[in-house]
């Protein structure tokens, strides 16, 4: 029950109410109205749900960032250390020991114009922005401050990398430029979509020659030196049809091999997990030269070559979508939407064909069928 006393020092007025969360809070003002002011405007705050804890609003950034970091074991070791390096080495120097409330949004939109101004590309600048907010969401849900100061600052334009599709005959010359021990590997990724990932955790087991399909269930992450299996991208599993020739190509591979159900499918050279940035400049680039392909190719640039295979032969974008494993169809017309007028194009010819067929149908048709269906 909020009450108003003399202070102990008897030289003013002691406020002492109940927080939102049942503890008790004093504070003291010269004069009584002065008492009285705060404790209804306390009163009207709770009532409204709109009541701020002084406490918390007092705590500094860089607590609220270690308290909403905790909360986030939920996500994949690889998250985790991406948003722990950039609030250690981006955020907290600059917001680190600043009171929560006292950021405003002003202060958000210096901290990302210094970020563009540095040159800093607009992924990296988005990814702590997003940062930033989520602490800050943190603190508004624990009633801490009353809005997140992030609302409203607007990011850079993002430029997305641009996509670089082989035909299948650079696929084929990738493959055979490439160590041998990694021939299987390219082929399959541009015939599957699988990511790099997907492709370097999967094991024997999720292989049926016979059936030609590969269970897609775990996904492989380099996280600051140390291997990690854990989930997709997306937390879901999939089943991947395979072509008949990488079938081939994969009994092939295995018989070499040999192996345990248990084993994945494709190692380092030793038989060790593959560490993708270990491979990418000793073995892919070094392919990519040799085939006299585009210095600009990525390996992640053969799963955008199976988008664009599978968009060609007129797949709907909801057969892409559950290949590649995307969240959801517009994540697929997104990447891929810009390949769609080609396809389009195809189809209004198809759509021509039919009716000129139609035609030619209509004028070989005996009459008196003709007269009878009508």
């Amino acid at each position: 029950m909020a009450h108003i006393r003399r202070s102990k020092s008897g030289t003013g007025w002691e406020a002492r109410h109940r927080d939102s969360t049942g503890n008790e809070r004093a504070r003291t003002f010269r004069t009584k109205r002065d008492a009285e002011l705060f404790l209804g405007r306390q009163s009207a705050d709770m009532q409204r749900g709109d009541y701020l804890d002084p406490r918390l609003a007092r705590t500094t950034f860089a607590t609220w960032a270690e308290e909403w970091l905790s909360t986030t074991v939920h996500l994949k070791p690889k998250t985790q250390a991406s948003y722990e390096s950039i609030l250690r080495k981006r955020v907290l120097p600059v917001f680190g020991t600043a009171r929560i409330a006292s950021v405003e949004q002003v202060d958000v939109r210096r901290f990302v114009a210094e970020l563009a101004k540095s040159g800093d590309e607009s992924g990296t600048i988005r990814n702590t922005f997003n940062v930033v907010r989520q602490v800050f969401g943190a603190a508004v849900a624990s009633g801490a401050i009353r809005a997140n100061p992030c609302t409203g600052v607007r990011m850079p334009r993002s430029t997305r990398s641009e996509m670089l599709f082989l035909e299948p005959a650079e696929v084929l010359a990738l493959a055979d430029a490439i160590n041998p021990a990694f021939r299987t590997l390219v082929l399959v990724a541009a015939y599957t979509g699988l990511r790099a990932g997907e492709l370097e955790a999967l094991r024997v087991r999720r292989i049926d020659l016979l059936r030609g399909t590969a269970e897609v269930c775990e996904s492989l992450a380099d996280v600051n030196g140390k291997l990690s299996f854990g989930p997709t991208k997306t937390y879901s599993h999939r089943t991947v049809r395979l072509p008949r020739f990488i079938c081939d190509e994969l009994a092939g591979h295995l018989a070499s091999r040999g192996g345990r159900p248990d084993d994945l499918v494709f190692t380092g050279s030793r038989g060790s997990p593959i560490r993708h940035n270990l491979f990418y400049a000793r073995h892919f680039k070094p392919a990519v030269r040799r085939a006299g392909l585009p210095e600009a190719l990525r390996f992640h640039d053969l799963r955008h070559t199976c988008a664009a295979l599978l968009i060609a032969q007129g797949a709907h974008p909801k057969a892409i979508m559950e290949r590649l494993g995307h969240s959801s169809i517009q994540v697929t017309l997104d990447r891929y939407g810009h390949l769609l007028p080609g396809l389009d194009e195809a189809l209004t010819d198809g759509l021509e064909a039919t009716y000129r067929a139609s035609l030619t149908a209509r004028a070989t048709t005996p009459e008196s069928v003709v007269t009878a269906l009508r």
